[in-house]
């Protein structure tokens, strides 16, 4: 049996694997957005909120932004090697911080539970941090495209603690 050299594989599409990867993370996390959307007009309105809560109207075009740079770096880390360990590395915990970001809403806005919020933000903040990490020892390049991740995580989990000190 013979292992599939995967740094030798040409990328013959790179426009197309790129795109795919993309809308590939932008689709499973619009997904979340599938449960928040209905609560934002009904249960989220009824919450009390700092003063720094933005309009809903950011998060759409903010979320979306930053799903497709996740896709950007990701596709940077996979075009390194396969056969890499520092690549799968990357990669695995790239795909664990994704499941906690789409954990996220049906946590916080699916069961109406800021509590359970914090609890799977947390964790989503430390593997962001982790991913970009490992994604720094591959490339550089894709680990700056996920700093403003970080950065709106971090925003987003001081709102949803000061939402769960609130209410």
């Amino acid at each position: 049996m013979s292992t599939v050299n995967w740094r030798s594989l040409p990328d013959r599409r790179p426009l197309v694997t790129l795109s795919s990867v993309v809308a590939a993370c932008i689709l499973l996390g619009a997904a979340g957005g599938l449960i928040t959307a209905p609560q934002i007009e009904t249960w989220y309105t009824t919450l009390d909120k700092p003063g720094f809560t933005p309009p809903s109207w950011v998060f759409g075009p903010v979320w979306t932004t930053l799903y497709a740079l996740q896709g950007v770096a990701a596709w940077f880390v996979w075009k390194a090697g396969l056969d890499r360990r520092a690549v799968r590395v990357a990669l695995a915990l790239f795909v664990l911080q994704f499941a906690f970001n789409v954990a996220w809403s049906p946590a916080f806005f699916g069961l109406e539970s800021p509590t359970l919020g914090l609890v799977v933000i947390v964790p989503l903040w430390v593997a962001i941090a982790a991913t970009i990490a490992t994604t720094a020892r591959v490339d550089r390049r894709a680990a700056t495209l996920l700093v403003p991740y970080l950065a709106w995580v971090s925003f987003a989990t001081a709102l949803n603690y000061a939402i769960w000190m609130l209410n």
